[in-house]
């Protein structure tokens, strides 16, 4: 077996890769530099994976030992002349190196390793032997290993030239002195096709900070608790589980400010009666496509139309900004001292000139009205009792939505409120995508979304 079937066989198989259902006819090294020599060694490969017309650019940290210890198992692409291949980020012994390059802004081939300047990497050689580096678990389009407690390395599995829009929005908020973000320390670059493409970031790691999606999902579980010990009684549902209304409330206060200092940092503008209307189009566009994946989303046509309609006839021109463009619980962190936002490359699968583009921060608030949403249905989907909890999720989903609507128009957020024939349409909008996105990836909860529109009938 060849160097490049060893490495698609892996490929294919990994949670990141986006080409699954889709033939591989062409699996190609473009580039390939030897970060460490000897064993272990570790290599850095770009390889371009062919769909037929289209191909996508993947980056691999190859580690190479002649025999692999049993830690590192899990991690194992196969063999080739002699020496064992596998996945060098689970490697602490090797991961080290890439820290210390950053530290030092050193160029390694046509890798460059840069420091962020006036960055306080201090604690970088405070560790005695060095920090260990961990993997984390649970992404999927990215990797990301946290160095001791201070620093993550989060890794962009599929690398596209252009300026990285993580990197771009988390400097610039960064300089502002925003509080709601982890600045970066630094980050890894490459040239690609005569462009930069950036490779890596290195961040400040959230200490004892807790996931937002799992914040929320621990308040509902709680909530259905509570109303089954009650034997049924649902009108208790206002006052269990409310413990996450104030969150809520901090995090749309929080989500305002951030909006104000990306609309410092990068400027705003209007979207015209025109553009409102092209994107009503789109919208249709999606519509049309999802119906055609998903007959049963028929029904709730003319309804969705409807507030397509309603929002292309809007004659006042809309605010448009920077926005985080893929902003869910999951891309919310609670730390000791507030809600910090993270992840800002937007939509992975969408065109980087769309994901840096201006568009209304109610778009914004449109993806986290719609993850409070999954928050409380996903523990539904195969339980015992959803009649009867189906009523109390949907009265949570509406008091931390209020809630959160609430603290982002008074720091000073475009009201949700007074823009509804707006927002209903990006709720909508969004809730087709994902009747598209489960359809094709996650068919068991096709019923979160198809039952939310189904609750926004009028």
């Amino acid at each position: 077996m060849v160097f490049e079937d060893v490495l698609a066989a892996w490929l294919v198989k990994q949670r990141w890769f986006a080409g699954k259902g889709r033939t591989v006819h062409d699996l190609a090294v473009v580039a390939d530099t030897e970060i460490i020599p000897g064993d272990p060694g570790l290599r850095h490969l770009l390889v371009t994976v062919s769909h037929g017309a289209t191909s996508d650019c993947y980056q691999l940290f190859v580690g190479l030992r002649a025999r692999l210890p049993a830690r590192l198992r899990h991690a194992r692409i196969g063999s080739f002349d002699g020496l064992q291949l596998y996945d060098g980020l689970h490697d602490s012994d090797l991961t080290r190196t890439l820290l210390d390059a950053i530290v030092a802004g050193r160029s390694v081939g046509a890798l460059r390793f840069c420091l962020v300047e006036g960055a306080d990497l201090s604690w970088a050689s405070g560790a005695p032997g060095g920090l260990d580096s961990l993997v984390l678990t649970g992404e999927q389009s990215n990797t990301s290993l946290v160095f001791g407690e201070s620093a993550i390395f989060k890794v962009f599995r599929r690398v596209a030239t252009g300026p990285n829009p993580d990197l771009e929005v988390a400097a610039a908020l960064a300089e502002l002195g925003s509080t709601h973000i982890a600045e970066p320390y630094g980050w890894v670059e490459t040239r690609l096709d005569g462009a930069t493409a950036v490779l890596a970031i290195l961040s400040r790691y959230l200490r004892a900070a807790a996931d937002g999606w799992a914040l929320a999902a621990t308040s509902v579980r709680d909530l259905y608790a509570a109303v089954l010990d009650a034997a049924g009684d649902v009108g208790v549902a206002g006052e269990a589980g409310g413990d996450f209304a104030g969150e809520a409330e901090r995090l749309g206060t929080a989500t305002a400010q951030v909006h104000a200092d990306l609309a410092a940092a990068f400027g705003s503008s209007a979207l015209q009666p025109e553009a409102i209307m092209e994107l009503a189009e789109q919208m249709f566009r999606r519509l049309d496509m999802a119906i055609a994946a998903v007959p049963e989303l028929g029904r709730y046509a003319d309804m969705i139309g409807d507030a397509f309609s309603g929002m292309a006839k809007l004659t006042e021109p809309v605010p448009a900004q920077r926005v985080h463009g893929d902003y869910h619980l999951g891309q919310v962190m609670r730390t000791q001292t507030g809600w910090v936002v993270l992840d800002f490359e937007g939509e992975p699968a969408s065109p980087l000139a769309q994901r840096r583009a201006r568009s209304s921060p109610l778009r914004d608030v449109a993806g986290m009205l719609r993850s409070f949403d999954y928050a409380a249905r996903h523990q539904l989907l195969t339980h015992p009792d959803r009649a009867i909890l189906t009523p109390v999720a949907s009265d949570w989903v509406r008091r931390n939505g209020e809630a959160f609507c609430a603290g982002y128009a008074e720091a000073g957020g475009l009201d949700p409120a007074g823009n509804a024939i707006l927002l209903r349409a990006l709720l909508l909008d969004k809730a087709v995508y994902e009747v598209i996105y489960e359809a094709r990836n996650r068919p068991t909860w096709l019923a979160i979304p198809l039952e939310s529109i189904a609750e926004m009938q009028p």
